[in-house]
């Protein structure tokens, strides 16, 4: 079977109404344009971009070219837009994930130069977590080839997710163009009016179509360039690869010359091959390929890697409001969002890559009052709640280095004169949660201070702060009660360690301000 996907019904669905159905690739767009779209109940979370982009990607371009600027809500105009952009082939094979003739393209698999370059395709592939960009290899976390029973789109967003969010893996196996280097990542900030599938979707297609034109001023990339890069031959040889200035600037790429088959009782396998070369010379990019959800640090010419632990608080006010970076082009407002009343939402996505393992899938949501997105739509609001941003997090900074020192003190039996590389790092966990927890609701304090008049803001700071502190104390007391020490030493351990934190906390390297008569305790 070919399973063609402009035609045929192979993507699992579950719908607002409550309804299980399987959907072709038009009937898909049709359903998230009229926000029926609940969940694809089999989609990995970190998938969960790599498909977001494809769709956002296909759909901007096909609306393109159909010149249309509204996303239809009608599923044969949905199939008629999408077909334009494979006009040389009347049967589909674009579309369809089997096709058996090599010559030819199939749905993210790219055609060889000749059939006898099936020769190069010698790994077979059984599963399509095997397929997937997961590093599984170790089986520590997830264990590889276990979907044993598995559909046409387990396999669909399994090749969409390598094709497009894969990095370098050892020889003949090469990354994407959009991040920086064989061993970053591909993260995704972007905003949305919430966190419905088809309305975070059709937000981002518009805002693509409004900013397509920037984008093409910024990057050497055209109108005429490709637009689907599986369509095109890829015997995985220096010669042919692709610069940027040959590409549609919301170019869906391929990383791996892959293609599946199918046995005789329907079941998908895949087989591949090594390259001797990357599909995109993007050594020199650094990341910068126009990638509308991926930050670029304007300081260092290179777009974001994340790093491991994910978007932390500290992290995240960074890359949203330091001028040294530059936001993408779904995180910038648009017009009608700058004015807006309505709560949206800020979604930031990256899996986090090693040498030769996964590190880690992170995910954060950031709901976003309508005063603030007023605000990060000027360079003086931003840099406003920037200000206050970078004060909360030097000052909570300044308690979890004087937590870390009483808690060091503790694990030294009380001896602050004799504290050893080691205590403090028995004390690090425990500094840490207090970052956890601080990290939990930190944005949404901030957005109350910043909504608040001037003279109100430094009563709302000092209250939050005095929360913490207590939240401080708390740790400080269970590592106390959890860590060891001599019975003979227990006592004046606490009693040191107590002294130190209340001693520097109300020192003038602290928060004195806290303890005044007006505001202390």
């Amino acid at each position: 079977m070919a399973y063609n996907t402009l035609v045929e019904s192979i993507i699992r669905i579950s719908t607002e109404k409550g309804s299980h159905v399987h959907a072709s690739l038009p009937e898909t767009y049709a359903l998230l344009m009229r926000d029926e779209v609940l969940a694809f109940p089999t989609l990995r979370p970190h998938q969960r971009h790599a498909w977001h982009a494809f769709l956002v990607q296909l759909g901007t371009m096909a609306m393109h070219k159909a010149g249309l600027t509204e996303p239809p809500e009608d599923i044969n105009e949905w199939y008629r837009i999408i077909r334009t952009l494979t006009p040389d082939y009347p049967d589909d094979e674009p579309w369809q994930m089997v096709v058996e003739d090599i010559t030819k393209p199939a749905f993210m698999q790219p055609p060889a130069s000749s059939k006898d370059k099936e020769k190069d395709y010698k790994n077979k592939v059984r599963t399509p977590d095997e397929l997937d960009m997961l590093v599984t290899a170790k089986n520590h976390d997830l264990k590889t080839a276990i979907a044993s029973t598995t559909a046409v789109d387990d396999w669909l967003f399994a090749l969409v997710s390598l094709q497009t969010m894969e990095g370098f893996l050892g020889s003949g196996n090469y990354g994407i163009s959009r991040m920086n280097g064989g061993l970053g990542n591909r993260p995704a900030f972007s905003i949305m009016p919430s966190a419905r599938l088809g309305v975070h979707i059709r937000r981002d297609i518009v805002a693509l179509l409004e900013r397509r034109s920037s984008i093409m001023d910024e990057y050497p990339m055209t109108d005429t360039g490709v637009c689907l890069l599986w369509t095109i031959p890829w015997d995985g040889v220096k010669v042919e690869t692709l610069l940027l200035t040959d590409l549609n600037p919301f170019y869906i790429e391929i990383c791996r010359r892959i293609r599946l088959r199918s046995e005789l009782g329907g079941n998908l396998y895949g087989i591949k091959a090594t390259s001797k070369a990357a599909r995109i010379a993007a050594k020199g990019l650094n990341g910068k390929t126009g990638d509308p959800w991926t930050p670029i640090n304007q300081k260092e010419d290179k777009s974001l890697t994340l790093a491991v632990g994910g978007f932390t608080y500290r992290r995240t006010v960074e890359y949203l409001t330091s001028p040294d970076w530059k936001d993408p082009a779904l995180l910038d407002l648009r017009q009608s969002e700058k004015c807006t009343s309505q709560h949206m939402q800020l979604v930031a996505r990256a899996m986090v890559r090693g040498q030769g393992k996964t590190e880690g899938y992170y995910e954060r949501l950031i709901p976003l009052r309508p005063r603030v997105l007023r605000a990060m739509g000027s360079s003086s609001g931003r840099q406003n709640l920037g200000d206050i941003a970078r004060e909360r997090i030097a000052q909570v900074g300044k308690i979890q280095r004087i937590l870390r020192h009483a808690v060091s003190v503790f694990a030294a039996g009380g001896d602050n004169g004799n504290v050893s590389p080691d205590h403090r790092a028995r004390a690090n966990p425990w500094a840490n949660k207090l970052d956890e927890i601080v990290d939990a609701d930190f944005f949404d304090g901030l957005q109350t201070e910043f909504e608040a008049d001037e003279a109100e803001r430094n009563g709302i700071r000092n209250e939050w702060l005095k929360g913490i502190l207590e939240v401080a104390r708390k740790i400080l007391h269970n590592a106390e009660d959890a860590l060891p020490c001599p019975a003979i030493h227990r006592y004046r351990a606490r009693v040191r360690a107590n002294s130190v934190f209340e001693g520097r906390i109300r020192g003038p390297q602290g928060l004195p301000f806290l303890f005044n008569n007006q505001g202390g305790e």
